[in-house]
């Protein structure tokens, strides 16, 4: 499998010698995930280290089993040599159970969108925190931190949570449909930040009352999902709007957002974030985040036309 995977770079100016692109087998996991950049991402990264990656989209709407072919997959993905998977919705915590070891925080936030296949061991991470919290200092430097409200408590929203609380969000209120959901996710969020901080709340209206941001952690708004995840009258020009969302870029919460003046973050910079953190855990390389983030921009710059 590697000899047919070895590809030869040289330079025919200056006459170097051709060296060889090690191979490196990645995937991702989830629903709807057809249009997903992270392949691409990963992909041109690698050639920059001296890796030839192959990325597989694992794509759960094709098989009618969904999430339970989780422990097939998982189990198959070791067996053919992949070096490590990216998880996305909805395996987020299914996929926990299917793990020999979780990173630190991973354990915090109960879920895992990075696994790594290292000596026999399956190791869940989750990059989705730092990947949030490198978006909005990129987008919102000056943020107001006094009081957000996070829509969404699923993995991606666990992971916000833990990363907004750490970054010095003074109060965290959460909603979410299923309220004890967001209910599970105060207790266990009080447990290690303090009983004073975090708030679930089941009526949208009265969490955003004198909110400073909004975090919108909910699949809504994807291609597949359109729509929005609240009554657009909720939402007030003070209020900055941080979006996870990425594909389209502009989401509809994101369009009603900027006509009514909000700052925004939208989700390419969690998407390059998260990014960053899961290639540095498969290759063991530092990457370049403003080459990313450029190679990001353009990709959706081509998605667009």
């Amino acid at each position: 499998m590697q000899a047919d995977l070895k590809t030869l770079t040289s330079n025919p100016a200056t006459g170097d010698v051709a060296t060889p692109l090690r191979p490196l087998l990645l995937g991702l996991v989830g629903s709807g995930i057809q249009r997903s950049l992270t392949p691409a991402l990963h992909e041109s990264e690698g050639r920059h280290h001296g890796l030839r990656v192959h990325y597989q989209l694992i794509d759960l709407d094709g098989h009618d089993a969904g999430v339970s072919a989780l422990p097939t997959l998982m189990r198959a993905a070791q067996i053919m040599g992949f070096a490590g998977l990216n998880i996305t919705y909805p395996c987020k915590q299914a996929v926990i159970p299917l793990l020999d070891e979780l990173s630190d925080e991973a354990r915090a936030m109960g879920a895992v969108n990075t696994v790594v296949f290292s000596n026999g061991r399956v190791i869940g991470h989750n990059t989705d925190s730092t990947g949030w919290v490198w978006g909005l200092r990129h987008a919102l430097p000056n943020a107001d931190l006094s009081c957000v409200v996070l829509l969404g408590s699923g993995g991606a929203g666990s992971a916000i949570a833990h990363a907004a609380l750490g970054l010095g969000v003074a109060e965290l209120r959460i909603v979410d449909r299923e309220p004890d959901k967001a209910l599970a996710l105060m207790a266990e969020l009080r447990s290690r930040f303090g009983a004073t901080r975090v708030t679930a709340f089941d009526d949208m209206a009265a969490a955003l009352r004198g909110a400073t941001g909004l975090v919108h952690a909910t699949p809504t708004g994807m291609a597949k999902l359109p729509g929005l995840p609240l009554p657009q009258s909720l939402l007030r020009p003070d209020l900055w709007v941080s979006e996870i969302v990425y594909f389209p870029q502009q989401t509809a919460l994101l369009k009603a957002a900027v006509a009514i003046g909000c700052k925004i973050s939208d989700g390419t910079g969690m998407a390059v974030g998260q990014a960053l953190g899961a290639f540095k855990l498969f290759t063991g390389f530092e990457p370049e985040a403003s080459r990313m983030r450029d190679h990001m921009q353009a990709l959706l710059a081509q998605r667009s036309d």
